[in-house]
């Protein structure tokens, strides 16, 4: 039976989650398998692997062939790097215990690697963090200046609107002021023109009055001549 080491997702949409798993090779991707190994998480930096090394190192040496992500994680673990040291042994090339020693050297030397690629992550997100809080903080003070500048604008065109109605509530004031006092000489020149008008009836009556007794004494003369004729007669 042709085995084959696979991934078998798992998790949600946009985070990933995977089982390492020994499924046949010939039988569709329904979900069956034969034996899980471990999980892997791509979603950290770096990505997270935790796998049975002595179970993947065993179906690797019987046969089985991983996909080309799965390859890559077994090369991470190291057991790749085993399969071919005791491969070596079996050849002559090196005993057993040296097989050991050069795997536990490079699994060292790859622990550290994988440490620093963590630490560099760990520094790279920090400076990234630190240059988003950077520009957030240069886009709150470009916001804050324009702000400023707006208000002081709006500040300023209240300030002249303030004015210019002072200057109209001055203007109004002023012609209220100058109303009464042309009302007060309109008023005195209506009582002016009433005594004028009694001035002049004034002259007239006591012209009448004069011509009163003159008419008086033509008539006492009238009646005067027509007694005279009248004796006359007799």
């Amino acid at each position: 039976m042709p085995a084959k080491i696979r991934l078998q997702r798992k998790g949600k949409k946009g985070k990933p989650f995977y089982h390492v798993v020994i499924a046949d090779g010939r039988a569709p991707r329904d979900g069956k398998f034969i034996e899980r190994l471990g999980t892997y998480d791509p979603t950290t930096d770096p990505a997270t692997i935790d796998i049975n090394f002595d179970r993947a190192l065993y179906w690797v040496q019987v046969g089985a062939q991983p996909t080309d992500t799965a390859r890559s994680i077994l090369s991470r673990e190291g057991v790749l790097m085993m399969d071919h040291l005791l491969r070596g042994v079996k050849k002559g090339a090196h005993s057993e215990e040296e097989a050991k020693e050069k795997f536990q050297t490079w699994l060292k030397e790859k622990t550290a690697k994988v440490e620093q690629i963590a630490k560099d992550a760990e520094l790279s997100e920090k400076d990234l963090k630190k240059k988003r809080l950077e520009d957030e903080r240069k886009v709150n003070e470009e916001r804050a200046a324009a702000l400023a500048k707006k208000y002081a604008v709006e500040a300023k065109k209240e300030a002249q609107e303030s004015q210019s109605a002072e200057e109209v509530a001055e203007e109004t004031t002023e012609e209220v002021a100058e109303t009464p006092e042309a009302e007060t000489k309109a008023e005195e020149t209506q009582k002016e023109a009433p005594a004028a008008e009694v001035k002049e009836e004034a002259p007239a009556a006591e012209e009448a009055k004069e011509e009163a007794p003159a008419a008086e004494e033509a008539k006492e003369e009238t009646d005067d001549a027509k007694e005279a004729e009248e004796k006359k007669e007799e």
